[in-house]
């Protein structure tokens, strides 16, 4: 039973690499069920010889089909191949992991990538970096801490706390190229070279093997120079393959010394993330501190019939209709301890409307005949392709580039923005 099913794994293999259909490679592996290796295989090199192969291809469907065991290498030689196998493997996902550490948002790392392709394309020479989350962080706490003011202990915290980590987000900057240059960079350059060559020496090695094993198999039938020269070519090969590998794997301390890289340079990050840290803790503590100490304000409360104007402001869409009235115009009747209380205002009520009201009530009603947001926020672009706007701004939405940031228009110019810094109005359509 598992020799069957071997064989129908090996049949369905080599149907795939001559180019079969999933569907005839299915009815190959049914026949192979049914007439062993042999007989799988000898059928589909038979019906499918318009399907070319090279001369290595057809000595190893030879060997398969004859069930001939092929020259087996010695045990060390096999154990270099396993550890080379592994590296190969080991490498190929430490690069991949490690940029998923250093850039943990995939979405991010997407944008990044469109980003700098479409710098280079235009031939510009400045990159775009990584929004680093501390970064995003301290952007936000510094503009709510700026518009809460120094005046408030909470803003200025705040502030403190924006500042430090938006250090933080220049120090993981640092991270990200330091590891790149000391570890990321060394690892492609030994995967591209030195691992390269060794698995190019191995797929020789292979290919020289099988000229041997075919070649051997019809001694009597070909000149014995023939295999004399198949077996020092095989020689050759194997030599400078073990001999590639062996090299590879008593220098692995160069490997150890690009991973010490790696930790020296997140050592460095977190040595001076606790220097900011601690700092911004000390500040802190000293303003708890002063806060605690400060003379506390006596509530004051204002009757609202004893101010003399009455403010009125109703802003929609940009509009704003203010209304004043004074105290000596409308009879108004206030109640003081059970007693009415009469006052009169005497000056008439004034309003203003901006004179553009028509104008603006128009392009309003046009933007929300299509799909459009209205701005929460300042936005100010950072990068090649973000769209800027103002507060209360009607951005025209044209798509969505993924769950954090929309494509939109404003004033005739286009761009890329955050998704939570805007109120959609008219949504796009699925």
């Amino acid at each position: 039973m598992g020799d069957d099913v071997s064989a129908q794994r090996l049949v369905n293999k080599y149907g795939r690499g001559f180019g079969l259909a999933p569907e005839l490679r299915s009815s190959y592996t049914s026949h192979t069920a049914v007439t062993g290796l042999r007989g799988g295989l000898h059928s589909l090199h038979k019906t499918h010889q318009l399907f070319p192969l090279s001369f290595g291809e057809e000595k190893l469907l030879s060997e398969k089909i004859s069930g001939a065991e092929g020259t087996k290498l010695d045990e060390d030689f096999m154990e270099m191949e396993r550890k080379i196998e592994i590296t190969n493997k080991s490498v190929f996902e430490l690069i991949t992991k490690t940029t998923e550490y250093l850039q943990p948002n995939p979405a991010s790392r997407a944008k990044l990538g469109m980003l700098n392709t479409v710098s280079k394309i235009r031939g510009q020479v400045k990159t775009t970096g990584y929004p680093q989350t501390e970064g995003l962080l301290g952007d936000c706490m510094l503009r709510y801490g700026r518009e809460l003011g120094e005046e408030s202990t909470f803003g200025a915290a705040l502030v403190d706390i924006g500042e430090a980590m938006k250090q933080m987000a220049d120090i993981k900057d640092g991270l990200d190229i330091n590891v790149k240059q000391n570890f990321i960079d060394p690892l492609q350059n030994l995967q591209e070279k030195d691992l390269k060559e060794i698995v190019h020496h191995l797929k020789k090695l292979e290919g020289r093997r099988l000229d041997f094993d075919y070649k051997k198999k019809r001694q009597g039938k070909i000149p014995d120079e023939e295999i004399k020269q198949a077996v020092e070519k095989f020689e050759e090969s194997k030599d400078l393959a073990e001999r590639s590998m062996f090299n590879f794997l008593e220098n692995d301390v160069e490997q150890v010394s690009q991973l010490s890289a790696l930790i020296e340079a997140a050592l460095e990050y977190h040595r001076q993330s606790l220097e900011i840290l601690k700092e911004l803790d000390s500040k802190l503590q000293s303003r708890i501190s002063s806060a605690s100490t400060r003379p506390k304000k006596e509530f004051n409360p204002k009757s609202i019939v004893s101010s003399l104007e009455i403010v009125e402001k109703t802003q929609l869409n940009g509009l704003t209709h203010t209304s004043s009235i004074k105290s000596t115009d409308i009879p108004v009747n206030h109640t003081v301890n059970g007693k009415i209380d009469h006052f009169t205002c005497t000056e008439p009520i004034t309003q203003s409307w901006p004179e553009n009201i028509n104008t603006d009530s128009k392009q309003i009603e046009s933007d929300l005949d299509q799909p459009c947001c209205r701005s929460l926020y300042d936005f100010e672009p950072e990068n090649e392709g973000e769209l800027g706007f103002k507060e209360g701004d009607i951005i025209i939405l044209t798509n969505q580039i993924d769950e954090n940031w929309y494509e939109g228009m404003i004033n005739g110019e286009s761009g890329f923005f955050p998704i939570n810094y805007v109120q959609v109005l008219v949504a796009l359509p699925q």
